[in-house]
């Protein structure tokens, strides 16, 4: 049996388990499946916001999808949320990576 395999016998059992829905996302990416994870991540970002490290993956796999717009917009909302937790490592990475994209104005 495959990683993603045993992946998807352990969502069925336990279909909102943050951990294995991000991990079933990685797999997608892994295969090159992109628009796979990201219908993965953007799920989980709506059943579960403050699972952080979601935006910066989203974010990445929106880039790669060649929307940088999208990625911008996910990763400014990752920086509002992991600031009201107190997330400072996971905020200076999104922040690391918005930046890399360009400026405000680029996007708004």
């Amino acid at each position: 049996m495959s990683r993603k395999e045993r992946i998807e016998a352990m969502l069925a059992e336990n279909p909102k388990d943050a951990f294995l829905r991000f991990a079933m996302a990685k797999e997608h990416e892994k295969e090159g499946a992109d628009a796979g994870a990201r219908k993965i991540y953007e799920q989980l970002l709506q059943d579960q916001p403050e699972y952080v490290g979601t935006y910066y993956h989203l974010g990445k796999t929106l880039e790669r999808l060649n929307e940088p717009a999208e990625a911008w917009k996910i990763y400014s909302e990752g920086i509002k949320i992991t600031r009201r937790l107190g997330e400072k490592h996971a905020m200076s990475e999104l922040a690391g990576a918005r930046l890399e994209l360009g400026d405000e104005d680029d996007f708004e």
